[in-house]
């Protein structure tokens, strides 16, 4: 399992650690299509990660 956070930065959704808060703040960071706003949350294999335009999928 991994943390969002953590997901985000190796999955090149964002660019730094920095960016992962306010995207969340904004609303604009989905799992499973749904907006989550907490920096911690604990992935699972196949979740599906989206901010903007762009997805990945937890392997």
């Amino acid at each position: 399992m991994i943390r969002l956070g953590q997901f985000l930065k190796l999955a090149d959704l964002v660019e730094s650690g920095g960016d992962v808060k306010p995207l969340l703040l904004e609303g604009l960071v989905r799992v499973n299509d749904e907006i989550e706003t907490r920096r911690g949350r604990q992935l699972t294999h196949g979740d599906v990660v989206t901010v903007g335009e762009r997805s990945a999928r937890v392997g």
